[in-house]
């Protein structure tokens, strides 16, 4: 891009490493991992990702972003996400080629960072739900939907190695492990529950069908989400925004979709990697504990530790 120099990041494909699955389940599971590095604000950062297609019956369709920056005003960012599609990985993809374009993009961001990401989340939803006139191959034609089904999104943002800013709509997850180990959560799981009365006002309702978690309009078992035409009227796009100084005792921050936190608890993730130096051996562990555990959705896992 003319507006940024993208550094170093290493990826690899791989075969799953444990010796305990099966043939088959070695043939699906593991899509990308991969690791980078780069001195930020006077201090080494290091990421690595870790993805795996779950068994449920469709393809992948979680996406990531890991990637430094050094923008042209001499400003690095540190852009790291996780995206969770579903009716199709569409909406994911989108957001995986866009979404931090359009928040740096966004007149504000230095001034005004958290209503910045919160115009370009909502203009990126307008874009995502924005119909096609035109066939692939230019010719008028019928208005269609240009993507499908509906994706979380949980983006950090490291400023120059000092400043976090965390935003997310959805379950996707982050979770920062702070002095002595302790886990805090950064993002807000959007639960149709716990968003009720606004899902109500909004014109939808929320079901709770024993065997089955609560959904919206008995579809959706998020209350915000990125895309999901049909349901839009009754869920929201606008993301909960965190900025966080990490300049001091934070250790590293775990991005995942909840095919890992259906089966993990914050503090587990933590403790299970703390003494991981190597990010991408850590974000592999964490998608592997959660295979261990029986977890059957697709994965997809960022660490980004802080030297």
């Amino acid at each position: 891009m003319s507006s940024s120099q993208q550094l170093k990041v290493e990826e690899e494909e791989e075969e799953v490493e444990e010796s305990g699955r099966d043939d088959e389940e070695k043939k699906q599971a593991v899509r990308k991992t991969g690791r980078g590095r780069a001195s930020s604000g006077g201090r080494k950062v290091t990421f690595g990702f870790h993805l795996v297609e779950g068994k449920t019956p469709h393809g992948m369709e979680d996406r990531h972003v890991a990637e430094f920056r050094r923008l042209e005003d001499g400003n690095e960012v540190g852009l790291f996400a996780v995206f969770d599609g579903h009716s199709g990985s569409d909406v994911a993809t989108y957001l995986r080629e866009h979404l931090f374009d359009n928040i740096l993009r966004e007149p504000g961001f230095w001034t005004d960072t958290m209503g910045a990401i919160r115009r370009a989340y909502h203009r990126t939803d307008r874009k995502v739900l924005r119909t096609a006139k035109k066939d692939e191959d230019g010719c008028e034609g019928t208005e269609r939907p240009r993507r499908r089904g509906g994706s979380t999104a949980v983006t950090a943002i490291l400023i120059n190695g000092e400043t976090l800013v965390v935003a997310n709509v959805g379950d996707s997850r982050a979770v920062a492990c702070e002095r002595r180990g302790r886990a805090r959560q950064l993002s807000v799981d959007h639960e149709p529950l716990r968003e009720r009365a606004a899902v109500e006002e909004r014109g939808g309702f929320v079901t709770e069908i024993h065997g089955d978690v609560p959904r919206v309009d008995a579809q959706l078992a998020m209350s915000r989400a990125f895309g999901d035409r049909q349901l839009k009227e009754h869920i929201s796009s606008d993301p909960d925004v965190a900025i966080e100084d990490v300049g001091a005792g934070a250790e590293f921050v775990v991005l995942a979709s909840d095919g890992l936190w259906k089966v993990m608890s914050n503090q587990e993730a933590v403790d299970a990697v703390r003494g991981t130096a190597d990010a991408r051996k850590a974000a592999a562990e964490l998608v592997g504990e959660a295979l261990d555990r029986g977890s059957k959705d697709d994965i997809a896992c960022v660490v980004v530790r802080l030297h």
